[in-house]
């Protein structure tokens, strides 16, 4: 059944760990409970139409069983070995966007030891892995990530974390995924891979960054360093148009902007483009989209294949749904995904959050790390902490 709740309600607060989906977007938030219906296991490995397919057939399952207005919600994982989340909720609510009271001083999180996988030298070293691959063969770009763990959590308060990042990032578009087997996907994410609604398609490529500085002089002049940097722009200009020849096959119309503008975070400056159609095929529903999209260069690489195998060899870890895509899509194919960045899996007992840099040509292992460094401080915040790690 779904529900349409007051504009001004607050969802946030109704929000429960282990039993609830969360996604807040620029237009609206979204609070569903429950699974009326789980959409069969696939993974980002499967073409984008096997993907749209079982949801269609799921959404249609949900109606005949007597919803009259299903939607599917969840996170597809960046690994392919990693089987999607997506669900139908036995409840919906919609409310449009909220705002948030000061979160509790008290951190959400206690915990003891801290891991650094893999360790910052090796990260660095890494990155001039990468840089040398570039030399010699035909990788132009890879995104390197590196992770954080807290290891012996002794309390992990989720509702708490959710809205420090709700609060914290009130552009953003934060997000709460149950995946299963007490693990949460919480995150807030500047970037949105991709939105339809009706005939109108829209992405906002993020690619390029440098960290704000609290000097309000110095943070201006960082961004319009930014904003001229050639080596960034470079790796914005790959991303954008492997986006944009991605929704050609869809739309009509494409609008794509010559130069970017600047976006910004209360911890980030980024490059941004944002593209926009009109779908050719009105049954071409979000997933779909969302599905022939991802992975784009901005989470992983170009060429595409080449930069998967960089990263299987050099990240030592499975990313699991760190930098997939988390969001929702409905019966009439409308919905919007936004890219599973500033994340991290949280756990009863251990809490692990990602961050990762764009290698180009250009890049210095050391300014990477310091980038990983800076993108980290989003989750840091959510967890009380307000030094890097």
């Amino acid at each position: 059944m779904t529900i349409l709740t007051e504009r001004h309600a607050d969802l946030l607060s109704d929000y429960r760990f282990g039993d609830s989906f969360f996604f807040r977007s620029p237009g609206h938030t979204l609070l569903a409970r429950g699974t009326a219906a789980t959409v069969p296991t696939c993974n980002s490995g499967h073409p984008a139409e096997t993907l749209a397919r079982r949801v269609r057939e799921t959404l249609a399952e949900a109606r005949a069983a007597g919803q009259p207005r299903p939607i599917v919600v969840g996170a597809l994982p960046f690994d392919t070995t990693t089987p999607a989340r997506l669900t139908v909720p036995a409840t919906v609510h919609w409310t449009g966007p909220t705002w948030t009271q000061d979160p509790p001083d008290e951190p959400p999180v206690a915990f003891g030891a801290v891991r650094h996988t893999p360790s910052p030298e090796t990260y660095k070293r890494s990155v001039a892995d990468a840089l040398d691959r570039m030399e010699e063969g035909t990788l132009e770009k890879v995104v390197l990530a590196r992770a954080f763990d807290l290891d012996d959590v002794t309390r992990a308060d989720v509702p708490a974390m959710l809205h420090r990042l709700a609060h914290g990032n009130p552009a953003g578009y934060v997000f709460a995924v149950d995946l299963l087997r007490g693990r949460t996907l919480l995150g807030a994410s500047p970037e949105l891979l991709v939105q339809r609604t009706g005939g109108l398609v829209t992405a906002n490529p993020l690619a390029g960054s440098a960290p704000r500085h609290p000097d309000p002089d110095t943070d201006a002049r960082a961004g319009e360093a930014l904003l001229s940097s050639e080596k960034d722009l470079y790796e914005h200009s790959m991303v954008v148009d492997a986006v944009a020849a991605g929704l050609r096959q869809f739309c009509g119309d494409l609008k794509v902007p010559r130069k970017p503008s600047l976006s910004r975070t209360p911890t980030m400056w980024h490059l941004s483009t944002r593209i926009q159609g009109r779908l050719l095929d009105a049954d071409v529903a979000s997933i779909h989209l969302a599905g022939a999209l991802h992975p784009t260069p901005a989470v992983c690489g170009t060429p595409q294949e080449l930069a998967r195998s960089a990263i299987q060899q050099l990240e030592p870890f499975n990313r699991g749904f760190y930098s997939g895509a988390v969001g929702w899509t409905d019966s009439s194919g409308d919905g919007e995904w936004a890219i599973a960045l500033r994340c991290a899996e949280v756990a009863p007992h251990e809490i692990r959050a990602y961050a990762g840099a764009g290698i180009v040509t250009g890049s210095d292992p050391e300014a990477e790390l310091a980038e990983t460094t800076a993108k980290f401080r989003t989750f840091l915040r959510a967890l009380g902490i307000d030094k890097d790690l």
